[in-house]
This record gives C-alpha cells, sequence and structure tokens, in this order.
C-alpha cells in the first residue's frame, strides 16, 4: 500500500496518509488504544462534559462530521505569513482535535473517531502552520512569531480552557513561554506537550534533546510507546518526560471527513489530555498538579523502579487515572493547617538570620579518612596482641595446675 509522508516539523509529529478509510473501519482501528486506555470502563465516570480543551495547534475543522458542534475556532496567531488568500491547511490540528474529542457519527455515534473527551469541547488557537503551507519557511523565520505559543496560552487561559494540548514542539525556549505557562497553572489550567520526536539524536549519549514546552516545569511531558507499550524509537527520552501513551498508528480524522493513521508524540499527547479533560470534568476544581498527581500515580506498564527517562511514571490509563483522582479530590498542593508555611509570606519572624554555609573539602575529608583507617588497624593489631597474651596466660595457668 503506498502511502504519502508529510512531515510536520512544528508539530513534532510524523504523520501518513493511507487511502481514504470507510467510516465503519476506523473505529475498529481504535480498538487497540481504547483498550490500552481503558476508555470503556472510564467513560461510565467521565465522558469530559462541561470541559474545553484549548488545541494549540495548526488549525481545526469545525466541520468534520466527528467533531461537529464541538469546536469553537479561536484566534490564528500565525496570520500574515501565508500569502494572502490562502486558506490554512488544518490537517495536524484537526487530527489531534478528533483524538481528544472526536464524538463519531451516525447511529448513536459509532462510525468513525471517538476520542478520549467525547463530550468535551475544543477551542482552536492556531500557533503553527504545517510544512507544505507556503508560509512555512516566513512564520519560522520571523522575529513577529517568536512568542505565537506563549500569546497562544494566555490567549486559551483567557477564553476559559480547562485544558490545553501542545502537540508541538521546539527547540529552544522563550521566557514569555515560561511566564504564561506559570500563568496558565494559577488559573488552574492544565497544560500537556510532546516530548518530541528526536528520539534517535544523543546528547552525549546519555539522553534525547530536550523538547519545549514540554520541559518547562509544570508541563505534562508526554512521550509515545509503540504497540508493546515500550518507548517508540522516535520519542524523545530525557528527564522531562513524565508519563506515555501510544503513538504508534494511531487513527485520526483530517480535513474533509478523511481518516489518517499515524505515528508521533503529538498523538500520544492528545490521548493524555484527553484524560485529563475526564479528569477536569469529573473534578473541576482539581489543580493541575493534583492532576498530574493522578495521571502519574495511575499509570501502568511502569518501569523498573518506578520512573525512567523513556516512558516516565509509565503509560497512563484513564479508568485508573479518574480513580486515583477520586481518592485525590480532597487534597491540594498547599498545605494547610496551623504549622503550614505559606509561600507568599516570609518565614516565622521575619528573619532567618545568617545561613552557614558548609564546604566539603575533599582533601581533608581523605586526610581523614587514612586517619581512621590506620586507626582501625591499630585498635584491631592490639586485639590481637591482647588475645595473644591472655591465651599465653590461660596456658600458663593450665600447666601450673596440671
Amino acid at each position: 500500500m503506498l502511502r504519502r509522508v508529510a512531515s510536520v516539523a512544528a508539530a513534532g509529529m510524523l504523520l501518513f496518509t493511507a487511502p481514504p478509510a470507510q467510516a465503519d473501519d476506523v473505529r475498529g482501528g481504535q480498538r487497540q488504544v481504547i483498550k490500552t486506555l481503558e476508555l470503556t470502563q472510564a467513560w461510565r465516570v467521565s465522558k469530559g462534559a462541561g470541559v474545553t480543551v484549548a488545541v494549540l495547534d495548526s488549525g481545526v475543522d469545525p466541520r468534520h462530521r466527528d467533531l461537529t458542534g464541538s469546536v469553537r475556532v479561536g484566534k490564528d496567531f500565525t496570520a500574515g505569513a501565508n500569502p494572502p488568500g490562502v486558506a490554512p491547511r488544518r490537517l495536524h490540528g484537526t487530527y489531534m482535535a478528533s483524538l481528544i474529542a472526536g464524538h463519531g457519527h451516525g447511529p448513536e455515534g459509532k462510525l468513525g473517531i471517538i476520542g478520549v473527551a467525547p463530550e468535551a469541547d475544543v477551542l482552536s488557537v492556531r500557533v503553527i502552520l504545517e510544512d507544505e503551507e507556503p508560509g512555512f519557511r516566513e512564520f519560522n523565520s520571523a522575529e513577529r512569531f517568536e512568542n505565537v505559543v506563549a500569546r497562544g496560552i494566555r490567549y486559551a487561559v483567557d477564553e476559559g480552557a480547562d485544558v490545553i494540548n501542545m502537540s508541538i514542539s521546539k527547540e529552544l525556549a522563550t521566557r514569555e513561554e515560561r511566564a504564561a505557562i506559570r500563568y496558565a497553572i494559577s488559573k488552574g489550567v492544565v497544560l500537556v506537550a510532546a516530548a518530541g520526536n528526536d528520539g534517535d539524536r544523543k546528547i552525549d549519549g546519555d539522553f534525547a534533546p530536550y523538547s519545549y514546552p514540554a520541559a518547562f516545569p509544570g508541563v505534562v511531558s508526554v512521550g509515545a510507546t509503540d504497540r508493546r507499550l515500550r518507548r517508540a524509537t522516535f520519542s524523545n527520552w530525557n528527564s522531562s518526560v513524565q508519563v506515555a501513551a501510544p503513538g504508534v498508528d494511531i487513527m485520526g480524522a483530517g480535513p474533509g471527513d478523511e481518516y489518517w493513521v499515524g505515528r508521533g508524540t503529538s498523538q500520544a499527547t492528545a490521548l493524555v489530555s484527553g484524560v485529563a479533560a475526564l479528569i477536569k470534568a469529573k473534578y473541576p476544581d482539581m489543580s493541575p498538579p493534583v492532576v498530574a498527581q493522578a495521571l502519574t500515580a495511575s499509570a501502568t506498564d511502569r518501569p523498573p523502579g518506578g520512573y525512567d527517562t523513556a516512558t516516565g511514571f509509565g503509560v497512563v490509563h484513564a479508568a485508573r487515572a479518574l480513580a486515583e483522582a477520586g481518592r485525590l479530590a480532597g487534597h491540594t498542593e498547599t498545605a494547610t493547617g496551623p504549622e503550614a508555611q505559606d509561600p507568599a509570606k516570609p518565614l516565622a519572624g521575619g528573619q532567618t538570620g545568617p545561613i552557614k554555609v558548609i564546604v566539603r573539602d575533599d582533601r581533608r575529608v581523605t586526610v581523614y579518612a587514612a586517619i581512621a583507617a590506620a586507626a582501625a588497624v591499630g585498635a584491631l593489631a592490639s586485639l590481637t596482641v591482647i588475645f595473644t597474651l591472655v591465651r599465653r596466660v590461660r596456658r600458663a595457668h593450665i600447666s601450673q595446675d596440671a
């Protein structure tokens, strides 16, 4: 079967398109993902109703039959990059939105793509161009587009997003993006981003490159797994990876009622955003750190030791994440009570006094260690001499008695 490859570098995704699939074949192609995340069980608790997921991407087609009625088209922060009159392709963004909130179509919605949170709403915020769009080079080189992601995050927060999906990746971070992420978290918005697809590029042989915004503190960084739920070869592996999700041969929707199959940390990220939407629908006041805790504590296929840089704390599991969120629902990330320290206030009394700094003197440690070792040898020798003398005295007594 011939497949045309369309790499979307700005979105951190590898994408393949096959000849158009029949809608009733699509749901069967999702079977493995539905089983891995235990979505059928999770939907008994939550389907994402009342939650808005902002999809910061290349744009979402609101007329796709599996998304109709669920998409609000927001601001386009790439305006001016494409020549006048050129319409956005919206391929990657539509694909991600369908994995998050696709509701299918036909009798009882049993045809087409079903997303992780099929009753959630999508806010489309365009912050990237696809590499086949004529303005792609202008967009990635012009200074005026440098902080579109930061502006998109703030816009999504102000528009009422509960979760922000960022199936995008870049190598360099900006101060504006870091500040926008702090702003989002302060407003209770959960941020989920792709760890990136440079897993075959090693830095000093120890880890793959970091990707932003995924590597910012407070953002749930998502890696991709293959069909065996092991790290997909393209998925970045480094200490920013928090959780993983299926990212190989993932069915999704494309503009014009098409269906696509692809692979990448983008798809894995969209699935995790869907799970976050399920949690926020059930527990709307749950803060981002506690949502992240529910995702990590409930993960399956946990690596030896509980964490590694390949799949983080394991593979996200929707049903277990909801159960864990229920256990955590009465908790916050801030301690309370008379003995709790308010982080916004100085320490008790306002004066901490001078802080004694202790410096490790490796040379002195070595000398003291040598002295201690010599003393130990001397003590052992003394014990040996004493033991020998005692034995001689006892023998002498025995001879006299005889």
